[in-house]
């Protein structure tokens, strides 16, 4: 896109080069045909005034003059008609560079949010979820708005690329000839060149005036020797015409204009139309892409909140269970008043027993699990002993849990003798 509408802004200056200088030529012709000129036959029929033929020939070569004039004033003025290509070609450089950096700055802002998005989801953040959605509205209504602005430029660029000879020969309608706006557009070799008699007028009227002054500084100086600086002047002012008709010639060929014209249309209708689409295309995965996270938030969102509630019914009591050990430590306060409550009630059920001096019994490790099989396994009066040296109660840990299990012999006799009391 950005590359098409380059090409045709590179084109108008280029045309507007041209035509400017076709308006300098003429203009140029004309000021001195009709000041510098003037003013040198105007001291020459001073001097000549005794001379009846030489003056004749001035008025000949003013004859020629006006002629010339005539001629060039039939040629289009361009500045006159209001056509203005360089103002054209700024007013889509300007646009184009803000809707290259509006293009820019919303693909930023897409790469933005979708990091933002995956961000969140890996961090299970309700806050960075909230802010996507937040943005993520935001990019959907501008990849939307950008669609159909999109959508529509493009189908207006079509409509002028179908017939853009059409198009351009009624906006000029009233302003150039039909004539001169086909032989621009076309530039075939069949079509006559509209400025070709004028321009054969202009060349044989600076011919006759050259050969008029050339007569004059052969016959009339030796007589005259005071016109002989004003006739020199005149021919100087023919040779700088005779440059101008040439140059003149080359820039009113439709060649130079027509390439122009179709360098323009290359960048609008090939490269202009491509750009189009494929910022339509980009607008269109956007905004589709955008509603279908959107919608899936929501669903994310719930799986979050699910999630919570199975943390919430997992066992905390359970120290063997990881979740409740993770759990624990993100409520330290909650995890301390459990063992605090725990602690107490062991201490009570301690004070409540009875320990009577016994003599160490030397009953097996077999005899001591029976035993505590025929009181139900209850962890209760197993961990007294541990209370009683006051020790906390055992966690889940695989040292401590070796240390619990390997438990010496005669401490297997006191649970022993404690159990039977």
């Amino acid at each position: 896109m950005n590359d098409g509408v380059y090409q045709l802004a590179y084109s108008l200056y280029h045309a507007n080069h041209t035509l400017n200088g076709v308006d300098t030529l003429v203009s140029g012709t004309i000021d001195s045909m009709q000041s510098s000129l003037k003013q040198h036959l105007a001291r020459l029929d001073e001097i000549f005034a005794m001379r009846g033929d030489y003056i004749q020939t001035l008025r000949f070569i003013q004859q020629m003059a006006d002629n010339i004039i005539l001629q060039l004033t039939g040629l289009p003025d361009w500045g006159q008609n209001k056509v203005d290509l360089a103002r054209i070609a700024d007013q889509t450089s300007y646009v184009e560079y803000y809707r290259w950096l509006t293009y820019l700055l919303l693909l930023i802002l897409d790469l933005v949010t979708c990091l933002v998005a995956c961000l969140g989801l890996a961090k299970q953040s309700r806050w960075l979820l909230t802010t996507m959605m937040t943005f993520g509205v935001l990019t959907l209504i501008l990849s939307w708005a950008s669609l159909g602005v999109d959508t529509a430029t493009a189908v207006g660029t079509s409509d002028f690329c179908v017939a853009p000879d059409k198009f351009i020969m009624n906006l000029t309608r009233n302003a150039i000839s039909t004539d001169t706006v086909h032989y621009y557009l076309y530039c075939s070799q069949s079509m006559p060149n509209p400025f070709q008699q004028a321009m054969t007028i202009y060349q044989r009227s600076v011919t006759t005036m050259q050969i008029q002054i050339q007569g004059l500084l052969q016959f009339a100086v030796p007589v005259f020797p005071t016109a002989e600086r004003d006739l020199l002047g005149i021919q100087q002012l023919l040779n700088g015409s005779e440059a101008s008709l040439h140059q003149l010639t080359a820039l009113l060929d439709c060649r130079s204009l027509h390439k122009d014209y179709l360098d323009a249309l290359i960048g609008v209708c090939y490269d202009g139309v491509e750009g189009l689409l494929y910022l339509s295309l980009f607008s269109l995965l956007a905004a589709t892409a955008f509603c279908a996270m959107l919608c899936a938030i929501p669903h994310a969102w719930r799986h979050f909140d699910n999630r919570d509630r199975d943390y919430d019914d997992i066992d905390e009591d359970d120290p063997f269970n990881p979740q409740a050990r993770r759990i624990a430590a993100h409520s330290p306060v909650r995890g301390q008043i459990h063992s605090f409550c725990s602690y107490s009630s062991s201490m009570g059920s301690q004070s409540s027993l009875q320990h009577p001096a016994q003599a160490v019994s030397n009953a097996p490790v077999s005899e001591y699990m029976n035993q505590s099989v025929l009181f139900g396994g209850n962890p209760r009066y197993e961990n007294v002993p541990l209370i009683g040296r006051g020790s906390p109660p055992p966690s889940y840990s695989p040292s401590m849990r070796a240390t619990y299990l390997s438990v010496t012999d005669n401490q297997l006799r006191h649970y022993g003798s404690d159990l039977q009391v």
